[in-house]
């Protein structure tokens, strides 16, 4: 298997992906085709006394960089020697069996869907990352960014990709969609939440996937649900929202258990659970998002991504690749297609 990573993308680069890709290939096993700057990937590796590359890890090399205030919809075209544009066509030309980059969001959203493809079917590609639940899964959030504004049709296409990537990626067997609203009724939410509902509960009843209605956003990381169903401002505000309330809690039980004597005691009675909690919330164990709809994986990492979650974005577009969905995906989006007709 080989991961193409944009070594330019993010804003420690070239360091963080340089050295998050050498620690994947170690701990993985995987071929890694770092893209990028050739001279600023070696000058990395000589600054921590590596002077040859790692076996299995070899240098792409790419002029320019896509920067983060460039119009996503003219990367493609003013960006051509890019990092990011070059590895997005490494991936469609079967280069590669993953593409990971740290970079703008919006240019590897347009890169992903006019070089590599959407599957045929998909209106619109969507963010899914895998957060850890409190039933020790994890749940799938479709959209959590690259679509603001959807229709009813679209968070049905949501519903749809979560579901065959739950079900092929994370194996979960019967995965249950819910649909992000302020209350579990089906009368609530807005004209939006309402349509969308009346095709989620249908397809449901037509056996496309397992509906089990609404969910109210604390349910979330409770496990609920397997997969969330949302517009792309709703999940970036809900995803933004765990991750906020993690770094609180974890703040304060570092100044709980710095109170006093007693409770410094306390903390090393119980300080590998402690870790063990910070470190399922951790966005850099997670390593990244992978945009559902697209023809193979393309993997958005964190933009301030270091070298572990570098190499832990490497394993989820590994595990991405390995349990490709397509097939799956596509005789779903077959039935969906029946059931409108």
């Amino acid at each position: 298997m080989k991961i193409i990573l944009d070594a330019m993308g993010g804003d420690l680069a070239p360091e963080a992906p340089v050295m998050g890709a050498i620690e994947a290939a170690k701990a993985y096993g995987t071929e890694i085709t770092l893209v990028g700057r050739g001279e600023a990937i070696l000058e990395v590796l000589r600054q921590r006394g590596i002077e040859n590359l790692p076996a299995g890890v070899e240098i792409a090399h790419a002029d320019d960089v896509v920067d983060m205030h460039d119009d996503p919809a003219r990367v493609i075209h003013q960006r051509k020697n890019s990092s990011m544009v070059i590895g997005l066509k490494m991936l469609s030309d079967g280069q590669g069996d993953a593409f990971v980059s740290a970079g703008s969001t919006g240019a590897l959203l347009t890169g992903a869907t006019l070089l590599v493809k959407r599957v045929k079917g998909i209106r619109r590609a969507a963010m899914a990352p895998s957060m850890p639940n409190k039933k020790g899964g994890k749940t799938v959030i479709v959209d959590c960014g690259a679509n603001a504004e959807c229709t009813p049709e679209f968070l049905l296409q949501f519903g749809i990709v979560g579901s065959a990537y739950a079900k092929k990626v994370l194996g979960v067997e019967n995965p249950r969609v819910g649909l992000l609203n302020i209350g579990t009724e089906d009368s609530k939410g807005g004209q939006l939440q309402k349509d969308a509902y009346a095709l989620l509960k249908q397809a449901g009843e037509e056996g496309l996937l397992n509906f089990t209605g609404n969910v109210e956003a604390r349910g979330v990381p409770l496990g609920e649900v397997d997969v969330v169903v949302c517009d792309g401002f709703s999940g970036n505000v809900l995803i933004k929202s765990i991750e906020g309330t993690a770094m609180f809690m974890g703040s304060m039980l570092k100044r709980i258990f710095k109170k006093n004597a007693l409770t410094k005691v306390g903390y090393l009675l119980c300080s590998s659970g402690v870790k063990e909690m910070m470190k399922m919330m951790d966005y850099r164990e997670i390593g990244g998002t992978q945009f559902l709809g697209i023809k193979k994986p393309v993997i958005k990492a964190h933009g301030s991504s270091d070298a572990l979650a570098f190499r832990n974005a490497v394993k989820q577009a590994m595990d991405a690749a390995r349990g490709d969905f397509t097939e799956q995906l596509a005789e779903d989006l077959a039935k969906m297609k029946e059931m409108a007709q």
